[in-house]
């Protein structure tokens, strides 16, 4: 048993959450704090990286909620005016325009001020090496941790290159071992993929227009810009395309070549530092950039949660 140091009540389990990355699988993330909060267990401490720091540190910040409601009727162009697209920097997208609504919608604060203790893992380039933030302002630990090479801005914080904690430790467990908990449970949104296949939606609308992106040092390239809007924007609406075999497109190859990357050396860090409940989501629920799909996300969330709660409760000793 446990107190919640927000309303002063005893609670039941106390745990160590783990939040992995996974792009907008990340958003089943909300379902499963959703569901172990509905069965009674106290989330005593979270860790995350990329999307799983940025779900982590919302719920810390007391703001799930908020955040929930906002994400859930996002559509497709509503995402796409959330790009600010960038043709130098080493990304495609900038990165400050997202950071900037969630300053708005979330509010500022430092990470020390959090109710419960807090880790977002970036990895800094020059060093090789993970960075884990446990203080400082909140947004920038996200915005770090976040921050997938080549598709999203590197950012600088203290002279130091960071970009995506999924990079070396896309399921950091071992930041929660110092924690006086009852148990550790891990949300691997990147688990293999299951026969079934991915949930899908049809889609109708062919590329939308895009938010301007800035030029290249030197001036815009003829036609550059163009071609960029069309490169995120075809992946967005990926699912209009008829389904026969083809090359990959750059962002897509970016995006399985990751989704590869990090699966390995998930499997190698729960090898290393088990959890006691794992709980997983496969990677073809969805793509990484399908940010209009919150509902669905959220809802495989909480039914792999409780599935998996339920047989973590029969498997327990009595």
């Amino acid at each position: 048993m446990s107190r919640d140091v927000r309303t002063g009540q005893d609670e039941g389990l106390s745990i160590s959450l783990v939040l992995g990355s996974g792009g907008a699988r990340g958003y089943a993330h909300i379902g499963v704090i959703e569901e172990l909060q509905a069965q009674g267990l106290a989330i005593r401490s979270i860790a995350g990286s990329s999307m799983g720091a940025l779900v982590g540190g919302i719920y810390a910040a007391g703001k799930l909620d908020v955040y929930r409601d906002w994400v859930r009727p996002l559509q497709r162009y509503d995402v796409l005016r959330l790009l600010d697209l960038t043709l130098s920097g080493g990304g495609f997208i900038k990165g400050d325009r997202i950071i900037g609504v969630l300053r708005e919608l979330i509010g500022d604060t430092d990470i020390e001020e959090l109710p419960i203790p807090y880790t977002a893992v970036a990895v800094d380039l020059d060093a090789q090496r993970e960075v884990w933030f446990s203080r400082g302002p909140l947004f920038d630990a996200i915005r770090a941790s976040i921050a997938i090479p080549t598709v999203f801005r590197p950012y600088r914080h203290q002279g130091r290159l960071l970009v995506d904690g999924g990079l070396l430790n896309p399921l950091p467990v071992l930041p929660t071992l110092r924690d006086l908990t009852d148990a550790t449970i891990a949300v691997d949104v990147n688990a293999p993929a299951e026969p079934q296949g991915p949930i899908m939606a049809p889609a109708e609308r062919a590329v939308p227009e895009l938010p301007p992106a800035d030029p290249p040092q030197g001036g815009a390239a003829p036609g550059l810009r163009r071609r960029l809007a069309e490169l995120v924007g075809s992946l967005v609406d990926k699912r209009a395309q008829p389904p026969v075999p083809a090359e990959p497109g750059t962002l897509e190859l970016i995006a399985r070549s990751l989704d590869v990357v990090q699966g390995t050396i998930t499997r190698l860090k729960l090898a290393a530092q088990p959890p006691d409940l794992l709980i997983t989501v496969p990677r073809n629920a969805c793509t990484f950039y399908e940010f209009h799909r919150a509902d669905e996300l959220i809802e495989i969330g909480r039914q792999r949660a409780r599935e998996a709660l339920a047989q973590w409760h029969r498997a327990a000793p009595r």
